[in-house]
């Protein structure tokens, strides 16, 4: 059984920055990738960042990269996300997402998903 749980979230003025954390209950916590993902309302659901099991590598999408960070704490067994340099068109609801080994950008590939939490960025 793997659960995500999302937080972090809330409202910003474009500009600044927030913190997103993923607390991730797994027995093999460490042997999952880790993807964020956003979705707008009206839009499908998209690839923001991902890490893979070790945080050997990571990968982001080109409308967030030099921005965003994503990280992890295989002890703590949390992902992270720090976003910088927030933007309205960042307004989303962003999940985080787990799947063994190596990460992927498409969702379909993710088994284990959270919930959720609202970003919205103001102009």
């Amino acid at each position: 059984q793997v659960q995500l749980v999302e937080s972090g979230g809330g409202l910003v003025q474009a500009g600044g920055s927030l913190r997103l954390s993923c607390k991730i209950s797994a027995r093999t916590f460490s042997m999952y990738a880790v993807g964020w993902f956003r979705q707008a309302p009206g839009k499908e659901r998209e690839f923001v960042a991902a890490i893979i099991y070790n945080g050997g590598s990571v990968t982001y999408a080109d409308s967030v990269n030099g921005r965003f960070t994503i990280s992890r704490d295989n002890v703590k067994m949390m992902v992270y996300l720090q976003m910088d340099s927030l933007k309205p068109e960042d307004t989303a609801v962003y999940y985080c997402a787990a799947r063994q080994s190596w990460y992927s950008k498409d969702p379909g590939d993710y088994s284990y998903w959270g919930k959720g939490t609202q970003v919205t960025v103001s102009s």
